[in-house]
């Protein structure tokens, strides 16, 4: 990035500090506010970065004397396209403006909801922020205390590229939840924080596409011009798909499963946000352009300029050349991108933005479904290894192995995964842990794709370590040139050339899938939790109606959801028995004790439904299985799972226990399997385990011996339910359970109450069905044992 990029980037993200000034009670313009706070209490002393704050409006820029080609031009009209993509009339007439008024979420107006709710004024923080039907207004304290923070960071603030991301970082923490505006004639659903980061990124992309053309009277094009440029197709909406994720992350080995899946679940995400950060610093652009990201995918707002998609060809070619280099055909990185105009980011006319999206997700598909050219292919059947004599245990690539029969990166990700799992020192302190991407070779990280093309146009490698903060500083002081860019996990850290904070679901408890099983209740069995969010592609096409399907709304929506997926689940996971495989963008997969992961599903999606304010719902899948059964088998049933939930009309569904789980709960031998598991989230909540398993722990106690033969019997009687004879049996059976004449008076009313409500549920084909779920989770529930053999 040039100098005046970076003078642009940070004018851009800082135009509108001024309306946490004036919030506060100052009565000026937020323009001039945000000026004099700048110059004259952060210090900043660059003219073109104050101007871009002072004449970013067009009654302050019309007398300004300023160039022709003042950067404050381009924020100027990089904030009114911000603006058109983030401001709606409310659908009541109001006047004026609120300076208290609290953010509203972007649920309000999601898949035809007309909600009016509102989040809680507060910075960004561990607590999730659900909607409220109450309005709790900010208060002058609030903005102060906004105000003291900016202040502290520009105490540090160094204008160069390094700390763009800092910058960035201080502002989600800050301005997450205050709303760009207050005015009581708009839906105030985007936060300052997502305004002015698109500024900055529509900025940017202006600069470049200006500057290809040889334009620098910003002030004809731009202020005089602007309704003309609206119309230029100025930008390109990029993405990038990573494919064969799954497979990738369920090649391991039994041994270590769960540090192993946990590291290349890792690993594949922090490679996503390299290769994100290695696109976006050979643009020379910033964070602020990346509109979205999440599980393997993500999108880009660029300029359309030769240099960048001659760029975009070059550096995916070379990727996918160090991805076949690296893991033959087991990953690649599809990409894409579509020309955009100002009007198209803010949906003018209506359906042009959701247009964009269609066009952009057809080219994806297309370079999905042809992956390779004949040049690859040929590279791919012609490709020798150093050694064709050994094959990896893990990955069964043929080359060099080390003593435990582990190829280099199989070995690397083995030797990683402490360093992911473990986020405490030895006398249980949290770490300050950052990982650091570096160009020396090391057998200590792992690697990544490089930026600089070699000549069989692939990537150079670079690596991961991960470090203290100590060793980071001094890394930073005195080897620089190895350093390219750190990433910490889930810490709002201000520092020299920190790329981004990663918000990561890491949540564990438990090293390995036996300490989980053997910490369930009953019998010692691992749960498996596999959800994601029903529809998400459809909504993000199609889930704002009209004029409310702008950028900024598509990217409002999947942040929220990242911190949801992301962030937050740590916190509602804190304290139980089980471990995040992954969580990302729209889902999510979780083993535990089975119990609490059982317990863990209903109020995961209640919680969901809460913030979304159930415009979003999740299918999700639930399998009980033995530790050791193979982890790869595991994903692929409980998937199925997940596939059979949204087969449901209106998805929204669980499905539990499916073929393959090994069931040792009434037979010694196993126990077949529930016929058709799959549920409404209430049915499973309220009529199985609120009524049925109830009713059946009240009756026969926790002695699954007691009522072990009883409940086998039930459930061959339910099965054959439809012919007389068994209703008959059913009786019969129910009959010798009754009390004797000398039991007590309690004891006698407990069983007609019980015989009472098995007769009903017998005559119901729906209600048998859900028996037979409670009867088996019962018998999980009573059954003691061991686990893997270990009493």
């Amino acid at each position: 990035m040039t100098d005046q990029e970076i003078k642009l980037v940070v004018g851009s993200l800082l135009h509108d500090v001024g309306k946490v000034i004036y919030r506060t009670g100052d009565g000026r313009k937020h323009s001039q506010s945000g000026y004099d706070f700048l110059k004259n209490e952060a210090k900043f002393k660059d003219p073109e970065i104050l101007n871009c704050v002072r004449y970013h409006h067009s009654d302050a820029l019309k007398g300004a004397r300023i160039e022709e080609d003042s950067l404050a031009y381009i924020t100027y009209i990089a904030d009114n396209i911000a603006s058109g993509a983030d401001r709606r009339k409310k659908e009541a007439e109001d006047y004026g403006f609120e300076v208290s008024a609290p953010l509203v979420p972007v649920f309000n107006i999601l898949n035809g909801n007309r909600g009016d709710y509102y989040y809680s004024p507060m910075m960004l923080e561990e607590q999730v922020n659900y909607p409220q039907s109450g309005k709790r207004s900010f208060d002058k304290a609030f903005y102060e205390d906004v105000m003291r923070k900016l202040k502290e960071m520009a105490a540090c603030w160094d204008c160069s590229r390094e700390y763009i991301n800092s910058l960035l970082t201080v502002m989600e923490a800050t301005l997450t939840f205050v709303p760009s505006s207050t005015a009581k004639s708009e839906l105030a659903d985007i936060s300052l924080y997502d305004h002015v980061k698109l500024t900055a990124a529509v900025a940017s992309c202006i600069y470049q596409y200006l500057g290809q053309r040889g334009i620098r009277d910003y002030r004809e094009t731009l202020f005089a011009g602007a309704n003309q440029f609206y119309k230029e197709k100025a930008f390109l909406l990029y993405s990038i798909d990573l494919s064969g994720i799954q497979s990738f992350l369920y090649t391991i080995h039994s041994q270590n499963a769960l540090k192993m899946l946990r590291s290349r679940s890792f690993y594949l995400s922090i490679m996503m946000e390299h290769i994100i950060d290695s696109v976006l610093e050979m643009c020379g652009l910033t964070r602020a352009n990346l509109i979205c990201t999440g599980g393997g995918h993500c999108y880009l707002l660029l300029p359309n300029t030769e240099p960048v998609k001659r760029a975009l060809q070059d550096y995916n070619q070379a990727l996918n050349g160090w991805l076949m280099g690296q893991y033959d055909i087991s990953l690649y990185a599809a990409d894409a991108y579509v020309e955009a105009s100002a009007d198209d980011l803010k949906n003018v006319p209506e359906g042009s933005f959701v247009g964009l999206f269609r066009e952009l997700e057809c080219r994806l598909g297309a370079r999905k479904t042809k992956k390779y050219s004949a040049q690859e292919v040929f590279r791919l059947n012609q490709g020798k290894t150093e050694d064709n004599t050994r094959e990896c245990r893990v990955c069964k690539r043929m080359g060099r192995t080390d003593e435990e029969g582990l190829c280099p990166v199989c070995r690397s990700l083995k030797d990683f995964s402490g360093d992911i799992v473990n986020t405490k020192d030895r006398r249980g302190r949290e770490q300050a842990d950052f990982f650091v991407v570096v160009r020396e070779r090391t057998d200590k990280g792992l690697i990544l794709p490089g930026t600089l093309f070699t000549a069989g146009n692939s990537a150079e490698s670079l690596y991961l370590l991960r470090e203290t903060e100590a060793a980071f500083k001094k890394r930073i002081l005195e080897n620089r040139e190895s350093f390219v860019r750190a990433y910490s996990r889930n810490r709002l850290y201000i520092g020299l050339n920190l790329a981004t904070n990663l918000w990561v679901g890491d949540y564990t408890k438990g090293q390995t899938f036996e300490e989980l099983a053997g910490a369930s209740r009953g019998i010692k069995r691992l749960g498996v939790l596999r959800a994601d969010v029903d529809n998400l592609g459809q909504v993000f096409l199609s889930g704002f109606e009209g004029k409310y399907q702008t950028l900024s709304r598509t990217a409002t929506l999947s942040r929220q959801l990242t911190m949801f997926f992301q962030y937050y689940i740590n916190g509602l996971l804190e304290g139980r028995n089980v471990s995040i495989i992954y969580s990302g963008g729209d889902d999510l997969f979780l083993v535990g004790a089975w119990n609490e992961i059982l317990d863990l599903s209903l109020e995961l999606n209640s919680r969901f439904a809460q913030y979304t304010e159930h415009r979003l719902t999740l299918s999700a899948g639930i399998g009980i299985y033995h530790s050791k059964y193979p982890i790869s088998q595991i994903a692929a049933e409980v998937g199925r799972l997940v596939d059979c939930s949204k087969k449901l009309e209106e998805k929204n569904a669980v499905t539990l226990f499916p073929d393959g789980c090994v069931h040792e709960v009434l037979q010694e031998d196993g126990m077949e399997i529930v016929d058709d598991g799959t549920y409404r989230w209430e049915e499973l909540d309220q009529l199985i385990l609120g009524e049925k398993h109830p009713l059946l722990e009240e009756f026969l106690g926790q002695d699954g011996e007691k009522g072990k033969a009883f409940l086998y019997r039930i459930l061959e009687l339910i099965r054959g339910r439809k012919e007389a004879i068994n209703f008959a049996r059913f009786a019969y059976l129910m009959a010798r359970l009754e009390p004797g004449e000398k039991a007590e008076e309690s004891e006698k009313k407990k069983y007609r109450e019980f015989a009472r409500k098995m007769y009903e549920w017998m005559k119901s084909e729906e209600d048998s069905r859900q028996l037979k779920t409670a009867i088996y989770i019962y018998g999980y529930d009573t059954r003691g044992g061991a686990e893997d053999g270990i009493e």
